[in-house]
């Protein structure tokens, strides 16, 4: 098992695909992969404007609001969906028409895609405020710190938007967590090596 973290200062940086905004890229496989080839990518982004979202062809989403008042979500013309910095992951297809409307100014996301029938995610929002045990296995698993302070057995610390990289685990990896933080875990799998966490 590799682990590694990644600090918030080392994320890259680059245009939205439909140029309206900057994507961070905390992540992708492979490593350098492009927008239209990646098997997976984690990234962040703020969205300061309502309008539409960028189309990916065979991309599957999940979405997480980190900071702001939210947005309102649409998805391929059903009822808008209200996320906040508190709401669960939302899924949706990366190729369906979205729009969001924004509820009271600018808000910074977190995006997890993956390619669809290839890779499987699931992204789950975590408080930590005494010693806990985070799992992420198998496959790769990314532990990223929304806020506060991450502590880890080695003892290096997360702070705001660093994430932890956990890559190449056959099978349940476990990571000994401390300190106060709210976090992100995100599990990334090729589809056949998929089963109940």
């Amino acid at each position: 098992m590799l682990m590694h973290i990644l600090r918030a200062n080392d994320h890259k940086q680059m245009p939205w695909k439909n140029g309206g905004g900057v994507t961070t890229e905390i992540a992708v496989a492979p490593a350098g992969a492009g927008v239209g080839e990646f098997h997976w990518r984690v990234s962040m982004a703020t969205v300061a404007a309502d309008g539409p979202f960028s189309s990916f062809e065979n991309i599957d989403r999940i979405l997480t609001v980190l900071d702001g008042a939210g947005m309102d979500l649409e998805v391929a013309g059903t009822a808008p969906v209200r996320l906040t910095d508190t709401s669960a992951p939302f899924s949706f297809p990366g190729d369906a028409a979205t729009s969001a409307k924004l509820v009271a100014g600018a808000i910074t996301d977190l995006n997890v895609m993956v390619r669809r029938g290839q890779w499987h995610a699931t992204v789950e929002r975590l408080t930590v405020n005494q010693p806990a045990i985070v799992k992420t296995g198998p496959g790769v698993g990314i532990v990223f710190c929304k806020d506060g302070s991450l502590e880890l057995a080695d003892q290096s610390v997360l702070t705001k938007h660093d994430a932890l990289f956990v890559g190449e685990a056959d099978d349940m990896a476990t990571i000994a967590v401390a300190g106060v933080a709210d976090i992100v875990i995100i599990r990334l799998a090729p589809s056949s090596l998929m089963r109940p966490i």
